[in-house]
């Protein structure tokens, strides 16, 4: 399959989905990498909506729209909605953090847990901590209750 049909299915989905829910947005779908896609929606009145309370919102979108996607080509894709700079804004979050109690670990020199993490959240802190080289970190625990742990080396 070709990746422009891809990105026009996947920016078809994001329209409908949106109509359905009543919501007007740009969309524009942009290929990531390998199998992994970019939705971008921009609206002037329902960037609230979009987004949900600490994002709930944008990742069920996310969520429902890999599904429809699987449904459409029975291969699965990465799907990533952003919403304004949201992502962006969080991954910031997310980094400083990281670097916050990695910090805080070589201090103290003692384990710094990170909990209330989904895993996409505990992947950029891991992948932001791995170009440290001077703290470790892993994840802990089962779902729903998974967390991380910040170490010094």
């Amino acid at each position: 399959m070709t990746k422009v049909k891809t990105t026009d299915q996947i920016k078809e989905l994001t329209e409908k989905l949106l109509s359905l829910a009543g919501v007007n947005a740009e969309i524009e779908v942009v290929e990531k990498e390998e199998d992994t896609f970019e939705v971008n929606l921009s609206t002037p009145d329902e960037t609230g909506l979009l987004i949900g309370f600490r994002g709930e919102n944008i990742n069920a979108i996310q969520t429902v729209l890999g599904i429809m996607l699987k449904g459409v080509t029975g291969e699965w894709f990465r799907i990533i909605v952003n919403v304004g700079d949201y992502r962006q804004k969080q991954e910031e979050k997310l980094k400083e953090l990281a670097n916050i109690s990695a910090d805080r670990a070589i201090e103290t020199n003692e384990p710094q847990p990170i909990y209330n993490l989904n895993a996409s959240q505990r992947r950029v802190v891991h992948m932001h901590l791995a170009e440290r080289g001077d703290v470790l970190s892993e994840s802990q625990g089962e779902e729903p209750e998974r967390y991380l742990v910040v170490k010094s080396k």
